[in-house]
């Protein structure tokens, strides 16, 4: 192994957590490859990171780390499962078969073909429910907790878990490969693949709980792999959605400030948007178009260039933003996406009609444990002068957000209000 020289115990294990937050996903998707098991390559995985912190300080750390990881894991996790079978041949009093050849060398481990990618479409599997594919990438691929997905599906953790138990016991019954599909295969897949990765972009977007409001390294890791998936599948709606991530994370810098602090859209620095992302964006943007489709994607996509196309002008066009609302509504009329045009109206008109489509959802319930409609509640209440409802809708919405900026953000939208 080639070592960096020897490390102290403190700088060493500093180095396996940068690599752990950077690597740890896809060293766990090639372990899942490789053993075939979401619990076993789960054990694998920190197996192969305690290994790490116990042979780095004295061997240095090696020239390829991700593939000393999966090689590690992968020898540990077949000494799992021979152990599992010489319990279960000892049982059943059965020969024991050849040994095995050990597992490859780090040099052999192929690192070209992305194994995130492959898991990606392997959870995305036509015999598992829907609802259990959504909810075993998200926390397989992406390593999002059950709370997490809950609150981006507007669902119990519990919930979520049992989807997760059920979609593996599913898997292990079927033994369902952990690979890329064959080409005439992608496209059925590609639709709900899509919605993992807008969810994933989404939790690093605007982070549901934690004391950072945006997770870059979730919406680097959606960004990163819904550039593969163009690659791989090229399509309107890829191109689309990567236009959206691009044209929504360009404004990254300008979200929060240095201590962490939301900063309005309204009141953002718009030279500190990232100007090489918003023309990146729209180039996608222009392709998708080109290609024919205009889906509910596009249409999102289609308003966040919008918005970054205010950096410009200086001025933000309304009317087209609540017409492109309008289109993406009709096309997809989830409570989410109802709220956001709402948003837009109050924004671009005013109140009057704002009120009335927030009526609506609030009558429905849907969105009732959403921190956001509440916030949006609370900000039309306190434009009408309703003060003792705006007061209670930002209350409201601060007991259920678990975002500690999003909490300052909302105490302080309470300390405005007059009484």
């Amino acid at each position: 192994m080639k070592g960096s020289g020897e490390l102290t115990t403190e700088t060493t294990r500093g180095e396996v957590e940068q690599i752990y937050l950077a690597e740890s996903r896809r060293v766990f998707a090639s372990l899942v490859r490789l053993l075939g098991d979401f619990d076993l390559a789960e054990e694998a995985l920190q197996e192969a990171f305690g290994a790490a912190l116990e042979q780095w300080p004295r061997d240095g750390l090696p020239a390829r780390p991700r593939a000393w990881l999966v090689s590690v894991g992968r020898f540990r996790g077949i000494d799992a499962q021979r152990r599992r079978r010489r319990l279960e041949r000892a049982i059943a009093e059965e020969p024991p078969p050849a040994r095995p050849w050990p597992p490859p060398a780090p040099d052999e481990i192929d690192e070209v073909e992305d194994p995130r990618l492959a898991l990606l479409f392997a959870c995305c599997r036509p015999e598992l429910p829907r609802d259990a594919q959504v909810a075993l990438t998200l926390r397989e691929v992406c390593g999002l907790t059950t709370e997490e997905i809950g609150r981006a599906y507007l669902t119990k953790p519990s919930t979520i878990a049992q989807r997760i138990v059920r979609a593996k016991q599913k898997i292990r019954e079927l033994g369902l490969k952990f690979e890329i599909p064959d080409r005439d295969e992608l496209p059925a897949r590609r639709e709900l693949v899509l919605e993992v990765l807008y969810l994933v972009f989404n939790e690093g977007y605007a982070a549901s709980r934690g004391s950072t409001y945006i997770r870059t390294d979730l919406s680097d890791e959606a960004i990163r792999l819904t550039r593969l998936l163009c690659e791989l599948l090229p399509h309107p709606d890829c191109e689309s959605l990567l236009a959206l991530f691009l044209l929504q994370d360009a404004r990254r810098a300008a979200r929060t400030s240095s201590s962490g602090e939301l900063i309005l859209f309204s009141e953002q620095d718009r030279d500190l948007w990232d100007q090489t992302r918003l023309r990146e964006g729209k180039m996608w943007l222009e392709r998708a178009l080109t290609g024919g489709a205009f889906g509910s994607i596009t249409a999102r996509a289609a308003i966040a260039l919008v918005y970054g196309e205010s950096a410009e002008t200086g001025v933000i066009d309304w009317p087209q933003i609540i017409a492109l609302h309008e289109y993406h509504v009709a096309l997809d009329p989830q409570p989410v996406s109802r709220l956001a045009r709402a948003i837009a109206i109050l924004e671009g008109e005013g109140p009057k009609r704002a009120a009335s489509l927030l009526d609506e959802l609030a009558v429905e319930g849907s969105l009732e444990h959403f921190p956001p409609f509440h916030a949006a509640r609370g900000e039309l209440f306190r434009r009408l002068g309703r003060i003792s409802e705006a007061r209670s809708a930002y209350e409201r919405a601060f007991a259920l957000s678990q975002s500690e900026p999003e909490r300052r953000l909302l105490e302080r939208k309470l300390g405005e209000l007059i009484s």
